[in-house]
């Protein structure tokens, strides 16, 4: 498979990697099949997080006598030195290996969190730390807010960004990648479905691949979903006119109804985490199901479910949504979601 280098990383990663969120949906069976069939197609470039439940887990038992394979990486959402270094342990432990090849701050979308990170002998020296001795081989950082990503990459102090892009979110490639690019930052395109809102993999993913130095990193539930992608990959990648069509079609039909996640609309007066609530779609799709009803999803839309109408999140927001109509839409889906839910369970 086509690799290219990762920024100043230096590790040659194939055009396409694997995302282990979705794995936690799986039998552990299943799971270590999808990792291993990945590895068998050629792809070298595996991610996961602390937080991601059995995801670490799993890919360890997958990997396992193929470490020499693959490039892992993981994450830590830690806000404290304590918290990253039991994370980083934790990773290390459940990966069944004695380093990881990329460690990376995860979901930094506001300055409190950039700045515990950079503090002297705060969260960065602890991974810095695990660096030298070797436990950790290159350092990044995830976000979903761009001027927390921008901000990052000019501090010249992680060798990646992970950012959300794909062809609805196309903003960071005219912006975030070109200063990326200018700073020798790995870009790692997470969201390349748009969280799930995209079925047409096709078009996703021959709009992704126009861009030779991006590593788009699917989540991954079923061996047929990285076949497929690995098809286009391998296949032509010029648009056709009908694919350019239905992009364009796509582009207008979900533009007023697709939340970036940049959270301008914040803060709200009812503490409403409202990209949380209007993307939940994808969480349902790669979670599994009692963490999505349980604290992760359950208490944004009961928060959400006492909306003040006032409007103040929407004269923010930069993509003009009728963020107070998709609240009560969202609420209204994801009761219905959870008492069929609580039947079928109720059923077994």
């Amino acid at each position: 498979m086509e690799k290219f280098r990762l920024g100043r990383t230096g590790m040659m990663v194939t055009r396409l990697g694997f995302g282990g969120i979705p794995i936690q949906r799986d039998t552990e069976e299943e799971a270590i099949s999808v990792v291993r069939r990945c590895l068998d197609l050629g792809i070298n470039y595996i991610d996961t997080a602390n937080g991601y439940t059995t995801s670490e887990e799993r890919i360890g038992k997958a990997v396992k006598g193929r470490r020499d394979q693959v490039f892992i990486a993981t994450k830590s959402s830690g806000r404290t030195r304590e918290d990253v270094e039991k994370h980083l342990a934790l990773s290390l432990q459940r990966l069944q290996t004695d380093y990881i090849d990329l460690y990376q701050f995860h979901g930094v979308n506001n300055t409190k969190h950039l700045d515990a990170i950079l503090a002297p002998g705060e969260l960065l020296s602890v991974v810095e730390q695990a660096k030298k001795a070797g436990k950790v081989r290159h350092i990044g950082i995830t976000s979903h807010q761009m001027d927390m990503a921008k901000k990052a990459v000019a501090t010249d102090l992680f060798e990646t960004i992970m950012f959300p892009i794909n062809f609805i979110t196309s903003e960071p490639a005219d912006d975030l990648l070109p200063l990326a690019r200018s700073h020798d930052v790995g870009f790692i395109a997470m969201k390349p479905l748009a969280g799930g809102m995209l079925d047409n993999a096709t078009i996703a993913f021959k709009w992704l691949f126009q861009f030779p130095d991006m590593l788009p990193i699917p989540g991954i539930e079923k061996v047929h979903e990285i076949e497929e992608i690995v098809e286009i990959l391998e296949g032509p990648r010029a648009m056709t006119g009908a694919e350019e069509a239905e992009m364009a079609r796509l582009r207008k039909e979900l533009g007023h109804r697709f939340c970036h996640r940049c959270d301008y609309c914040q803060p709200c007066t009812m503490e409403i985490p409202i990209s949380t609530v209007l993307t939940s779609a994808s969480f349902a799709k790669r979670m599994p199901p009692e963490r999505f009803f349980g604290d992760m999803v359950g208490k944004a839309m009961e928060a959400a479910a006492n909306c003040a109408d006032c409007g103040e999140c929407e004269t923010r927001c930069p993509y003009e949504l009728p963020i107070r109509q998709l609240l009560n839409e969202q609420v209204d889906w994801f009761q219905k979601l959870r008492r069929e839910y609580e039947a079928r369970t109720a059923a077994q």
